[in-house]
């Protein structure tokens, strides 16, 4: 089937400039760290103040509220970051 096949090609692909692959990466890490930021603040919570974490917030306690909030909290990230790096041929440089 067309588009199925297991092989590679040799040659990368090059049809981002330079400059595109730095915002695109620079994007990359600040929405990493937001990230990190709010799973140290669980980490923590685990770490050193467990008694937090088995308080009750909206029917569960606050160790289960707060998973699920990392894990919806990486979904939103992931789709804020596509949005940020779809292509855009004005910004990029490349008018068709």
């Amino acid at each position: 089937m067309a588009g199925l096949d297991s092989h590679h090609s040799a040659e990368p692909d090059r049809s981002e400039s330079a400059g595109t692959i730095a915002r695109n990466s620079f994007y990359g890490v600040i929405l990493f760290l937001l990230y990190l930021l709010l799973y140290g603040g669980f980490v923590y919570m685990t770490a050193f103040q467990f008694e937090w974490m088995s308080r009750k917030l909206w029917g569960a306690n606050v160790a289960i509220v707060y998973g699920m909030t990392l894990i919806v909290a990486a979904l939103v990230l992931a789709a804020v970051y596509m949005f940020l790096c779809r292509s855009n041929p004005e910004r990029d440089g490349a008018a068709s």
